[in-house]
């Protein structure tokens, strides 16, 4: 079923001032439905809303805010894209990981079955598995997370199971390998950003002197990590299809091909014309050589089929809305 042709719903888009949140939002308001976006604006931008959606200032650790605001939009279904997610952070804080990611999450689970919703569409990710076993990653992979980050993920994966079967909420729960890429008016901006290609490309516009390689000793063609990275708007059409009916369970999203970090640095060299500097650094602790997707469940189940597979795609939209929004959002 193609996403445009769902029932149009009224969707609570939690985190929708966010890098993924804020483009899955523009992609369900293009497709005709109705988005409430509910965010405390701690890692997002106001601006980064799509002005189409009405937005609520979350305050989820007051009492009864997420009920409330839950109650007041009447949704069909939530989108829970709000979560602390470095990786770094959550070894220093774990607590804040856990409060924010499992206790305020469970707040909004009980407010969705309170409040009679019908679907619930999580986003997880790849950090829930560990080390993997074997490549591609499947679903059935088994599920040790190595961090916090990756622990709460998976507790509020096994709430979504429990709340299912006692409450008879449907879910989707999405595990992403790397986000990238950017829509002609969003595009990702993080206050600490760690991750690759938008770093990459803070070089190309003269922000930094340099990017960072960590560990060129991998057991790789080039010794650098390797990474399957998949553009957002392919990740925002997935999302859509997990809203249809009957869809229900985990599903991992990536290209199912890998790039090396070297491999990522002289792509955003082809797309931008510049020469990105880089500097060795040693190998970082917890990171694994590869890490690449095996997505072939959403595509079977969900009729999901990724448009913009190719690296040079993603770097290219990415370069795009950096060019025109160097400093990112204004708030």
């Amino acid at each position: 079923m193609a996403a445009n042709s769902f029932t149009r719903m009224n969707i609570f888009v939690t985190g929708g001032a966010g890098y993924i949140g804020s483009i899955c939002t523009e992609a369900l308001l293009g497709a005709g439905h109705a988005v409430t976006v509910y965010d405390d604006l701690s890692e997002g931008h106001r601006s980064a809303v799509d002005p189409r959606a009405r937005f609520v200032l979350g305050r989820p650790d007051e009492p009864g805010n997420i009920l409330d605001a839950v109650k007041e939009a009447r949704p069909d279904a939530v989108m829970h894209f709000a979560a602390n997610a470095l990786v770094g952070e959550s070894m220093t804080n774990p607590k804040k990981y856990f409060h924010n990611n499992v206790a305020n999450g469970l707040k909004l689970l009980d407010a969705a079955v309170e409040c009679g919703v019908k679907k619930f569409v999580f986003s997880s990710t790849c950090a829930t598995y560990g080390p993997p076993d074997r490549l591609p990653m499947t679903e059935d992979l088994p599920q040790c997370p190595i961090n916090p980050y990756g622990e709460s993920k998976l507790m509020f994966e096994r709430m979504l199971q429990w709340y299912q079967r006692i409450y008879g909420l449907e879910f989707v729960a999405f595990r992403y390998f790397n986000a990238a890429g950017a829509s002609e008016r969003f595009g990702e901006h993080h206050r600490i950003e760690t991750h690759l290609i938008p770093n990459v490309l803070r070089v190309a516009l003269d922000q930094k002197p340099h990017c960072e390689i960590y560990g060129t000793d991998y057991p790789t063609p080039d010794g650098t990590c390797v990474r399957d990275y998949i553009h957002i708007l392919d990740l925002a059409q997935a999302h859509m299809l997990g809203l249809a009916p009957g869809r229900q369970g985990f599903y991992n999203l990536g290209n199912g091909d890998g790039y090396s970090v070297r491999e990522v640095v002289r792509m955003c060299e082809k797309v931008t014309g510049k020469t990105i500097p880089t500097v060795e650094k040693p190998r970082r602790p917890g990171d694994p050589p590869r890490l690449v997707a095996a997505a072939e469940k959403a595509v079977r189940e969900l009729g999901w089929q990724p448009k913009h597979p190719r690296l040079e795609d993603i770097v290219a939209t990415a370069w795009a809305w950096h060019e025109k929004h160097p400093n990112g959002y204004p708030d």
